[in-house]
């Protein structure tokens, strides 16, 4: 059971990544991981395996709100969903490959330091995205061969650091000429095969490891992901509401910032840990 502050804490914390994800197209694993990496090492969890359930745990939420997000897009009409079949084959296997296999063997201090890569490495495109037209296209989409490819890469990618994708696909699409509210609400259509194959494979590998706390499965720890998916999915209809009424490119710069700060604390927490 979780103490009744530790349960505010992280319906507060999915009331926010539920907002986020919905206002600006993200998944929460930027917020999510840092914050229950943080949890689980007070609760006596080894710093190592903190950091995988966080990712785990961050991972298995999108699930909910994927579908609580995509939901409030499909009723505008923005979901590509053309794109949505041809990238999620490929999703799928690269999902599987990294939660079922190489997150496994990966120890968690390199897994924290790729995390604190991602995140700034996303800080910056949001900075760049904040400060470009959005709806400008580029170039064509590759073909079947091309976007099966790139699925992979996201799903992959998205398994070793617990995100929805987002900050992949959604630059990929848009480099390939689908405006950018199509590219939002695709990328949230994409979260739920990203989730379902990276969990699955999360708990998979995860279901002999030692020392987790009571209430785990596989590397997922039940009982924060039951408050965040409840929070989360509670706020991220209201998100993409305010998507079309607040001034989301600054918006943009301010959690870029945040972003920032975090990559710089799970850069110092992997390197004290080691």
């Amino acid at each position: 059971m979780l103490e009744t502050w530790l349960i505010a804490e992280l319906a507060a914390l999915g009331l926010v990544t539920g907002l986020l994800a919905g206002l600006l197209g993200i998944g929460g694993g930027m917020l999510m991981v840092p914050f229950i990496t943080f949890i689980l090492t007070q609760r006596g969890v080894a710093s190592d395996l903190a950091v995988k359930m966080a990712i785990a745990t961050s991972m298995a939420t999108i699930l909910f709100t994927s579908l609580s997000s995509v939901r409030a897009h499909h009723r505008r009409g923005a979901v590509r969903w053309d794109l949505v079949r041809n990238l999620s084959p490929g999703i799928v296997i690269g999902s599987l490959l990294a939660g079922a296999g190489v997150f496994h063997v990966i120890p968690g201090r390199w897994l924290a330091l790729l995390f604190a890569a991602f995140i700034a490495f996303s800080a910056t495109q949001m900075l760049r995205s904040a400060g470009q037209s959005q709806d400008k296209p580029s170039r064509g989409l590759p073909g079947p061969a091309g976007q099966f490819a790139a699925g992979g890469a996201i799903g992959f990618v998205s398994g070793l650091v617990g995100a929805g994708g987002g900050f992949i696909s959604v630059p990929f699409m848009t480099w390939c000429g689908v405006v950018m509210h199509q590219a939002v609400a695709t990328s949230a259509a994409l979260g739920f095969p990203i989730a379902l194959a990276n969990g699955a494979g999360y708990l998979w590998s995860g279901a002999s490891v030692a020392g987790r706390p009571p209430g785990s499965l596989g590397y997922v720890f039940l009982p924060a992901l039951a408050v965040l998916a409840t929070a989360s999915v509670l706020m991220a209809p209201l998100g993409v509401r305010l998507a079309h009424a607040l001034p989301v490119a600054a918006l943009k710069r301010v959690f870029a910032l945040l972003l920032y700060a975090l990559a710089a604390t799970m850069t110092w927490e992997a390197l004290r840990a080691g």
